[in-house]
């Protein structure tokens, strides 16, 4: 949630989610049109035979560091985290001089990030409404 933009004054949702494909990533070019292997939006994984009502695909953040901390280290995960931090900063910097900054008013974001083999983070996108449907008992919990 961004409320300024002169100067930046953002607040970072600690509770935030990851989101997984059913199937497993690969570059293979037969892979290619497999939706399930390559985008996580709950509209497609959904018809996955392995999709899980349960947890919607989803881990809570701090599920993700936890798994982080276990596989790679609590070094790793501690810079994977700051490194998200400073990609988003970064975004909101880019485009500081060019929004319209309304004192009434806040924006909220969702940032897509895709974590490498490497624990490094990537912005996929920024969307400007992200949505707060749920699919999930734990989704309901976390956007209510």
């Amino acid at each position: 949630m961004v409320t300024s933009y002169r100067p930046i004054k953002a607040y970072v949702f600690d509770e935030g989610f990851a989101r997984f494909c059913n199937e497993l990533y690969s570059p293979d070019i037969a892979e290619m049109e497999n939706m399930f292997v390559h985008l996580t939006n709950v509209a497609i994984q959904k018809f996955s035979d392995k999709y899980s009502q349960v947890h919607g695909g989803k881990w809570s953040t701090k599920d993700l560091r936890f798994y982080i901390e276990s596989v790679y280290g609590t070094e790793k995960a501690q810079k994977c985290f700051e490194d998200i931090n400073n990609l988003m900063i970064m975004s909101l910097k880019s485009v500081q001089s060019v929004i319209i900054n309304d004192k009434h008013c806040f924006e909220l974001y969702g940032f897509d990030v895709l974590l490498d083999s490497n624990c490094k983070p990537w912005l996929i996108e920024v969307n400007s409404s992200p949505s707060l449907s749920t699919t999930t008992k734990s989704d309901f919990k976390l956007k209510n």
